[in-house]
């Protein structure tokens, strides 16, 4: 595994990185300097117990809990309808924790009837000039979003803690909201890095960022800390460096390739909530047809003769597909069990180098208003251990993928919308 690098910091080095596998939920790359806080993967399983389908959110409460007075928690999150994290980042405001949240509007009008926003808000306050508040980003638009590209939303979902037990500067990176249907009924993953200055200070710019909503002034921009890179979104065409994010990506693999005398190939995983990006899923036939080995679990592509990203993964020689998009109880009103995830795992030749086990999860579904519209972070994950932990999870989701190979649902095909949450009726 490639270690990461420290950087320069009032605060003493850290020590070597320890890979730690805990309870088969959480791989740790972990500090010694931390002994509550453990970087590395975290994932849910909605078919699990409520244990097992809660795991991202214990796993938040517990460092809310850890925030000591003085310290700060940011957090921008596209929907939040938890009335118990409320409640928890209220009792951290009361003992003297700065409380920042940058929410979409969404999170009010999709649910009005929730009780969180109102929670928050008689809380925290609504001034963003305080050190605690609640913000919105404007109707039907992200924070940092041209307005003349049409509508757009606030798809962040990433969490920073400034201190907890034995950690600092801690960023959880996670595909889920904070809602109910994301616990019980969707697949998500979170990734959690501590005691990285850059990386930290980089998350907490952008937030900054959104706060200000100075969309004109706004240009896409990314930050390394090895063996960590972030993207920040939207990357829209009259970006100075215009271009497809992911495309690039996957544009640095080599499909076959000679190790050892042995010829091998280079094997590609998507588990992806929504893949409509048509380039994207254009170049994933491309390696296939190149000799990758490219297997696709996902919940929602588009339908539409040549141009539909359906039609494009289904043709001869594509990629391997499952489809998790599964309306199990028949009723309209609940959520269907569907993969939320947004990650890619490539392990084989990457960038000119063989043996790389590489990964890039986050907020980021492969879409067109992803890549140009919304506000998003995209973080790369250079660990081959990592990686495993990430596979493991794959292989797990790719199981239980349901209606699976026999996609042709309107559903998978995107015929009939699947909304990222279902407002709860109860």
């Amino acid at each position: 595994m490639r270690l990461a690098s420290r950087h320069g910091s009032s605060r003493p080095a850290a020590a070597l990185i320890a890979l730690t596998l805990t309870a088969g939920l959480q791989l740790g790359l972990a500090d010694s300097a931390s002994a509550t806080v453990t970087a590395g993967p975290v994932f849910n399983k909605p078919t699990g117990t409520v244990a097992d389908q809660q795991t991202i959110r214990t796993q938040l409460l517990d460092y809310i809990g850890q925030s000591p007075a003085g310290s700060s928690i940011k957090a921008s999150v596209y929907h939040f309808w938890d009335t118990g994290v409320a409640e928890a980042l209220v009792d951290a405001h009361t003992r003297g924790v700065d409380v920042q949240l940058m929410l979409d509007e969404s999170d009010v009008s999709d649910n009005p009837g929730d009780s969180t926003y109102g929670i928050l808000t008689a809380a925290l306050g609504t001034d963003t000039t305080e050190n605690s508040f609640v913000g919105l980003c404007p109707v039907n638009k992200s924070c940092l979003g041209d307005p003349s590209l049409g509508a757009s939303i606030n798809h962040n979902k990433f969490w920073l803690f400034s201190q907890l037990d034995g950690a600092y500067d801690v960023v959880v990176q996670t595909s889920s909201n904070m809602t109910p249907s994301s616990y019980s009924r969707f697949w998500n993953d979170a990734f959690v890095l501590t005691n990285n200055v850059t990386m930290y200070t980089a998350y907490s710019n952008y937030f900054n960022k959104l706060l200000g909503k100075d969309w004109d002034s706004w240009q896409y921009s990314y930050t390394t800390s090895s063996p960590y890179k972030v993207y920040f979104f939207p990357r829209p065409a009259s970006d100075p460096s215009p271009g497809d994010t992911v495309t690039g990506v996957l544009d640095n693999v080599t499909c076959t390739y000679t190790e050892n005398s042995t010829t091998k190939h280079t094997k590609v995983r998507v588990a992806m909530f929504k893949l409509t990006r048509l380039a994207v899923a254009q170049k994933l036939v491309e390696l296939q047809k190149a000799g990758c080995a490219v297997d696709i679990v996902y919940a929602q592509t588009d339908s539409g003769s040549s141009s539909g990203t359906w039609e494009t993964l289904h043709a001869s020689g594509g990629p391997t597909l499952r489809c998790y998009n599964w309306d199990d109880d028949s009723d309209p009103d609940t959520a269907s069990r569907i993969v939320h995830s947004k990650y890619l795992l490539i392990e084989g030749k990457y960038d000119g180098s063989v043996g790389q086990k590489v990964l890039w999860t986050g907020s980021h579904n492969y879409t067109g208003p992803a890549l140009t519209k919304n506000d998003e972070t995209l973080l790369k994950i250079d660990s081959d251990t990592a990686h495993d932990a990430y596979v493991t999870n794959f292989t797990a989701v790719k199981a239980a993928a349901v209606p699976g190979t026999a996609d042709t649902t309107n559903a998978c095909k995107g015929i009939t919308s699947t909304p990222e949450d279902t407002v709860p009726t109860t």
